[in-house]
């Protein structure tokens, strides 16, 4: 049985998982990486366990910086997107990310909003101002163990904060917006407009997964608002709760102690590391350490991962066949997935242990 997060996993014959897929208005950085390598290793291992594996990484191609860095192009934002997800999957097939079984589309999703939001509002959990329906979040940032001011400064910093007025209260959160001149806008009961953030993965999940998931992975940094809104109006609309049964928050990448992100200009490309070392290198580095972790990166940490690589294939390549070694290379991934265990001992012991941990990890054995 998997253990996330401290905290045991049981399923039974089929695993449902969602990933909070890329906002496709830039290359992927080691940021973005992090979070899908780490996915795909929770489910190759759930494979590896006999477990089948529904997996559903959504694209969210309606958001207001995808807006903005098509408008700096001069492109419609849906041909744009198409150009960003082009190399972003070119990226992920390159670190070893299978493809998901899902991957919605938030312009595709529309009407699905549209239905969120009427349930919503039918069930008095949301209120309707000026062609704008809005969520109604009292609550939501205690249940995420966040004190207000906490719960402010996030929401700020996620662009909630902001948004037409007709707000009851500060933790009230947008579901669908009113049209805005020269942004796209879709047909609603309530008028043109386009769904919120929040309520685009929440009515993704729903529609490929259904009401609840086994599963839910994403950076650690939409742990809130992002995830605790998204969780809220999907149990309020089904009453299924908990919406996630394990949740798979991946640590931050840093520079310099600094969050790697284009606002800071500190980011790092796949595609300009990949220029000059192997993806199985890379593949290592950002999974060699504890997934929920946040962590510094320096590219001397490269020549390192591509150093322990060529350990491990040498230490496959032994003909050792240890079942001790090979229980427990499995016994670490299952405990949280402990990669850095499971390759120590697949270094040590070498042979089929080694080569289980290169395979299921996705390092080329």
């Amino acid at each position: 049985m998997l253990h996330i997060g401290g905290a045991p996993l049981p399923v039974v014959g089929r695993a449902r998982m969602y990933i909070c897929g890329i906002t496709p208005y830039d290359t992927t950085h080691l940021g973005h990486a992090a979070t899908f390598v780490w996915s795909d290793v929770a489910v190759r291992v759930l494979r590896h366990l006999g477990v089948e594996v529904d997996v559903c990484r959504n694209v969210t191609d309606v958001d207001d910086v995808l807006d903005a860095a098509a408008a700096r192009a001069g492109a419609r934002f849906d041909s744009y997107a198409a150009v960003q997800q082009f190399r972003f999957d070119r990226d992920m097939a390159a670190l070893g990310v299978r493809r998901p079984t899902h991957e919605p589309r938030a312009h595709v999703h529309v009407p699905q909003v549209v239905t969120l939001a009427a349930a919503l509002l039918e069930k008095g959990v949301a209120y309707l101002r000026d062609g704008t329906v809005w969520f109604r979040g009292a609550g939501v940032p205690e249940r995420a163990g966040l004190d207000p001011e906490t719960a402010r400064e996030l929401s700020v910093e996620f662009g909630d904060a902001a948004g037409p007025p007709g707000r009851e209260d500060p933790a009230d959160v947008v579901l669908w917006r009113a049209a805005v001149p020269g942004e796209p806008a879709w047909p609603s009961p309530w008028g043109d407009g386009r769904p919120g953030w929040h309520a685009e993965c929440a009515a993704m999940a729903l529609t490929t997964l259904g009401p609840a998931m086994d599963l839910h992975a994403g950076g650690a940094d939409l742990r809130f608002p992002h995830h605790a809104y998204e969780s809220a109006m999907a149990e309020a609309i089904t009453g299924v709760r908990p919406f996630a049964r394990a949740w798979m928050h991946v640590g931050t990448v840093l520079v310099d102690g600094r969050k790697m992100a284009k606002s800071t200009g500190n980011l790092v490309l796949v595609s300009e590391v990949l220029k000059n070392v192997p993806a199985e290198a890379l593949r290592l580095l950002l999974i060699d350490r504890q997934w929920a972790q946040p962590w510094d990166y320096r590219p001397e940490g490269l020549d390192a991962a591509g150093a322990r690589l060529e350990r491990l294939y040498a230490a496959a390549a032994r003909g050792l066949d240890d079942d001790a070694a090979v229980a427990a290379v499995t016994a670490a991934l299952q405990n949280d997935l402990d990669v850095p265990r499971a390759l120590e001992v697949a270094e040590e012991a070498g042979g089929a242990a080694a080569r289980l941990a290169l395979r299921v990890l996705g390092l080329g054995g």
